[in-house]
Formats: structure tokens, C-alpha cells, sequence
């Protein structure tokens, strides 16, 4: 946290010499307060264009779908699939599920990622190859809706 105000300390005292220095009639103070004010303003406009950029450790607010992904590696880790999927959009997790007696995985998994980057990755990656596997990526169905198809 301290770097942002060592910057922003830097820019006002060359801001400062420069107007000092482009008019010597100003007094030094009012050169290095208006040299701050300025690289205040510069460095909050830098920082906000920086933080706009999307942030791989902070989840996905928007619209969000979850899709089933059947027929993968048995090998794969939660990694390899998340930077696959991730190509298309921000992804907010990835379970792989996995036998409980075992404790190897089962060959598919969920992931949650922003809808328009989904519906990307549905058509991109279904049929896809992956590590010798052929994909199969679906919309996930709740389980909500599994529970009220078998009580009807």
C-alpha cells in the first residue's frame, strides 16, 4: 500500500519543479501543492483504468451460468480447466466432481463463469478435443429443477 503514495509523492515534487522552474514568481509551496494536486489527479485517472482491466482473483459480478462438463481427462486439475474455460469469459469456480470413496475424480464437473462468456464456450468447446478427450459442455440443470421433474 505504501508504493501508490511514494508515486504519487515522486510526480508532485516533478510537478512542482517544473512549474517552479516554468514560473519562478510562484512560491515554492504553492509550485509543490499544485504539483500534487496533479499528480493526484493523474495517478487516480491511471488507477482507475488499470482496475477496469478484469482481475483473475476477484469473482464475476455480472450474469452468471453454470455449465456441465462431461467426458473429461481423469487427470485434469481445477487449473487446466478454469484457464480452458477462461479464454471465453471470467470464470468464478471450477468443481470437479470426484468419487467419495475413492476420492478420484469422476470425469466431470461445473463451472461457473460470466453467461456471455458460457454461451461462448458451449459453442466452442462442446465436441472439442482436450487433452485426447472429446468434450461435452451443456447448461447445468439446477437441482431444483431435477427434484420437481421427479416429483411430477
Amino acid at each position: 500500500m505504501q508504493k501508490p503514495f511514494f508515486i504519487v509523492l515522486l510526480i508532485a515534487i516533478l510537478g512542482a519543479l517544473a512549474i517552479y522552474l516554468l514560473a519562478p514568481a510562484l512560491n515554492g509551496a504553492i509550485a509543490f501543492f499544485t504539483g500534487a494536486i496533479i499528480a493526484s489527479v493523474v495517478y487516480s485517472m491511471l488507477s482507475k483504468s488499470t482496475s477496469m482491466s478484469a482481475d483473475p482473483d476477484k469473482p464475476y459480478t455480472g450474469p452468471t451460468m453454470t455449465l456441465y462438463v462431461g467426458n473429461l481427462p481423469y487427470r485434469v486439475h481445477e487449473g487446466e480447466v478454469k484457464a480452458l474455460f477462461g479464454e471465453y469469459g471470467p470464470v468464478n469456480s471450477v468443481r470437479l466432481v470426484r468419487d467419495r470413496k475413492t476420492g478420484r475424480r469422476k470425469g466431470f464437473g461445473f463451472i461457473e463463469m460470466s453467461e456471455a462468456g458460457a454461451k461462448k464456450a458451449m459453442n466452442k468447446l462442446n465436441e472439442f478435443d482436450f487433452q485426447e478427450r472429446t468434450l461435452k459442455v451443456r447448461e447445468a440443470k439446477s437441482q431444483d429443477s431435477d427434484k420437481a421433474e421427479a416429483n411430477n
